[in-house]
């Protein structure tokens, strides 16, 4: 019989996915904004973005499909292999990111070189793929207990040590590019969540402690991102846990929140790989974008990643759009090869999107393009032939 994940098991995945040397780092860059306003921005953006995470993993949890197979149900079986595909080069992406950030940080800590330290983080989410989602239950008990206290450790050292908030130079994010870049993370697991809940033995109660759990520990990833910036007058966390004396504790949140995260990354694109062809294991797939992954993070420096941020934004915000107004007026069109009113659709809001880049508006861009897509989309369904 086919294992189904429980809710903690759920909860334990997406808290891996949260504890995030990357989402700490972002935090960072919130602090010019000061205190109140920083934390606002990044409770709004983690807001919106979680309930788009949500929906898509609802969606897939209902129809008990993988991220890339719900997209068929709007794109048609043609149409939706250009997501697929799309979310197979970002994820390979995030995997060579999240490796390069893991190793710069452990490296700050124990020098022995970055390459090494990819290696040794690249091995480690190879050995997790291999486990297999539906077996890391215990071992993600475990380890996500141990960066549960740790993390615990490090927030204390940030806001309770001897620091106070230091004013930070003018000239950073605005209010609104801050809203952004908090949406950008949630955003960036929304084309994959479903990869996860339709294993789920309850797919709402399952996507909803995913989004929520996944939530309030990214928030809390950016606020120890922040605080760092503002209360120990720097942004390299590895120097906070040198200075704090945390060493090989330092050295295992660093190391093992990257595990966590990145193998959730190369996992699904191995997934996602599957909606490409057949002729692919998904495990192989994964292990094979988790290779990619490491070489790449040996290889090349990843140290501004905003315009890839920004990339996701643009194709998988509008994608989602379409998606939550099929869902709204339970559209299926799975059955056909494209549908090019939706594609059509999607176009237009990734035109959008990149316009809304240019425009400081104080809720962001991924919104206002969400929302106009919704509406978009729901009127082309209604007005324009839908015939294959």
């Amino acid at each position: 019989m086919e294992h189904k994940t429980n809710l903690l098991e759920n909860g334990m995945i997406w808290f891996g996915a949260g504890v995030s040397i990357a989402e700490i780092l972002t935090g960072t860059y919130f602090a010019s904004l000061g205190l109140q306003n920083a934390l606002l921005t990044i409770l709004i953006g983690h807001l919106i973005g979680c309930t788009l995470l949500f929906f898509a993993g609802y969606i897939g949890g209902k129809a008990r499909k993988s991220a890339m197979e719900t997209t068929k149900m709007s794109f048609g079986q043609k149409g939706g292999l250009f997501f697929a595909l799309m979310n197979v080069i970002q994820l390979i992406g995030w995997t060579a990111i999240m490796i390069y950030d893991g190793a710069l940080s452990a490296n700050a800590i124990w020098n022995t070189g970055i390459w090494l330290w990819a290696l040794v983080i690249g091995l480690l989410i190879i050995l997790w793929i291999k486990i297999g989602i539906t077996n890391l239950g215990k071992i993600n008990t475990v380890t996500m207990t141990a960066l549960f206290i740790l993390t615990l450790v490090l927030c204390k050292v940030i806001f309770f040590g001897n620091g106070s908030a230091a004013p930070i130079s003018e000239g950073g994010l605005t209010f609104g590019a801050a809203v952004e870049m908090a949406v950008a993370m949630p955003l960036s697991w929304m084309p994959l969540i479903s990869d996860y809940t339709k294993e789920a033995e309850k797919p709402f109660a399952a996507t909803l402690t995913s989004s929520v759990t996944y939530g309030v520990i990214s928030c809390w990833m950016y606020i120890i991102g922040m605080g760092a910036a503002l209360f120990a007058g720097t942004t390299d966390i590895s120097l906070i846990m040198v200075r704090a004396g945390l060493g090989l504790a330092g050295l295992l949140i660093v190391v093992f929140s990257t595990v966590t995260t990145t193998f959730l990354d190369a996992y699904s694109a191995g997934i996602s790989a599957e909606s490409l062809t057949s002729r692919v294991s998904g495990k192989t797939m994964g292990i094979f974008v988790a290779v990619i992954g490491t070489v790449g993070a040996m290889l090349f420096p990843m140290d501004d990643i905003t315009n890839f941020l920004y990339f996701i934004g643009s194709v998988f915000a509008p994608m989602i759009a379409i998606m939550i107004a099929d869902f709204l007026v339970k559209a299926d069109d799975s059955d056909r090869d494209f549908q090019w009113v939706n594609l059509l659709v999607w176009l237009l809001g990734f035109c959008l999107y990149r316009y809304l880049m240019t425009v400081d508006f104080v809720l962001g861009n991924t919104f206002p393009d969400i929302l106009i897509t919704i509406i978009v989309a729901l009127i082309a369904r209604k007005l324009l032939p839908q015939e294959q």
